[in-house]
């Protein structure tokens, strides 16, 4: 299974290989969201910043009660330079699920 392979390479740190098997596996099943979610992971971890705002974007349209994707999103705007929509979504991670991880992100105090 090719969304299984794309784990693995993900965690062995080969993204860009990630995302050639992740193609394949969401060309077939555009609305499976856990691949499209991984592809998002796998182009943030390969610094390819834009492709991945847009996957997080997407799977957010899907499910916009998913903590991890806002905290993704987060990350990528911070990484991008875009500091006020990074602060937006880490504090909706920290209002959706709040763990210690997006708490910290979100300052809420600043």
């Amino acid at each position: 299974m090719d969304y299984r392979a794309a784990e693995q390479l993900l965690a062995a740190r080969d993204p860009r290989g990630a995302v050639r098997l992740l193609d394949s596996v969401i060309a077939a099943h555009p609305e499976n969201t856990a691949a499209r979610l991984l592809r998002a992971r796998a182009f943030f971890a390969s610094a390819q910043l834009r492709p991945a705002q847009l996957e997080f974007e997407l799977v957010l349209e899907r499910e916009p009660d998913n903590a991890f994707a806002h905290f993704a999103l987060a990350r990528t705007h911070e990484r991008a330079g875009r500091p006020e929509q990074a602060r937006r979504h880490f504090r909706l991670a920290a209002a959706l699920d709040p763990q210690p991880e997006y708490l910290a992100a979100a300052r809420f105090e600043s």
